[in-house]
Order: C-alpha cells, then structure tokens, then sequence
C-alpha cells in the first residue's frame, strides 16, 4: 500500500477511486477466508488499515478545502 505521504498528493476522486478498489478486496478476502482460500490470514487486516489510511486522508483534505480546522 503507499505511503501516506503519496496518499496526500492524490485528489479527493483518485482517493474514492482507491477506496472503492480496497472495499472490493476486503469482500474477496472475506470470501476466501469463509471458503477456506485464504492464503495470508493478515491480507483483512492490512486492507482495513488502508481503507483507514485512504479515509483519514481524503477526510484532512476535505476539511482543508472546506477552511474548518480542529
């Protein structure tokens, strides 16, 4: 998965582009794991980081173009 770093110099639709994509392989990696397929058991866990990863930065971005500050 990228860097936050690289997260930050993406737009708000290339981050809802991306987030769309990690929902989709977290439900592929639900799937496997309910069949028995699943290969790396830590592949969920790392896909719901990033979705969190991905969500904190499309949300910071947001605020930012909105002016609201913490």
């Amino acid at each position: 998965m990228a860097e936050v770093s690289e997260l930050k110099k993406l737009s708000v639709d290339e981050l809802k582009e991306k987030l769309t994509g990690l929902k989709k392989n977290l439900m592929q990696y639900r799937f496997q794991a309910k069949t028995g397929k699943l290969e790396r058991l830590s592949a969920p866990r790392e896909v719901k980081r990033d979705i969190a990863r991905v969500l904190t930065v499309m949300n910071e971005q947001l605020r930012k173009d909105r002016g609201v500050s913490k």
